[in-house]
């Protein structure tokens, strides 16, 4: 059983990740962070009793859930409401209020390259097209994608935490890297790996 000092560990450590996951999935910051306290909530009072090792895919799981619950109640909404209010607020803007992974310098691994202006301009204009291409993935890809390459989830605890089979959540990641090389590939950037 987890003490209340390993559930508060734990869920500051996922934080970050899950709003990061949660706004690739819903395109909006305010619901994405009422998904993440959602699912932060559902978790502490329903699986508080679950051994610290189990709460990772409990938390996936519960956090899948909530963004579809989010889809299903918004779907129910827009039946009776307009949409071109909640979008028009944005574009009218003209800026972009989602920074990408915070920026590259986050990673002890980029931290150098913080120093090469060209090469950090790059990255970002790159990780800018990967995100816009991750909004365009349908729900089911992106969501693959996201738990096993941003997770760094396991197939079989991607299938579980999807409710789905093993070979489906290979095939939503085959099409998902697929269609995001073609979108990097049109603007001429290709993998060098």
């Amino acid at each position: 059983m987890a003490s209340f000092h390993e559930i508060s560990k734990f869920l500051a450590s996922v934080e970050r990740r899950a709003f990061k996951q949660a706004v690739y999935a819903v395109q909006d910051d305010s619901a994405a962070l009422d998904i993440v306290q959602d699912t932060m909530l559902k978790l502490t009072e329903s699986y508080s009793d679950q051994p610290v090792d189990e709460l990772p895919p409990l938390f996936q799981r519960i956090l899948q859930n909530t963004i579809r619950d989010h889809y299903r109640r918004f779907k129910v909404r827009s039946t009776w409401t307009p949409l071109a209010g909640s979008f028009s607020r944005k574009m009218e803007d003209g800026e972009d209020e989602f920074d990408i992974l915070d920026s590259v310098e986050d990673s002890g691994e980029g931290r150098h390259l913080s120093l090469v202006p060209d090469l950090q301009l790059n990255q970002k204009q790159t990780l800018i097209l990967i995100e816009a291409a991750l909004q365009n993935l349908p729900a089911r890809q992106r969501e693959a994608f996201l738990l096993r390459y941003w997770e760094e989830r396991d197939v079989a605890e991607t299938a579980q935490i999807m409710g789905c089979s093993e070979g489906s959540v290979k095939t939503h990641c085959s099409r998902a890297v697929h269609a995001l090389a073609g979108v990097l590939a049109s603007q001429g950037l290709k993998n060098h790996g």
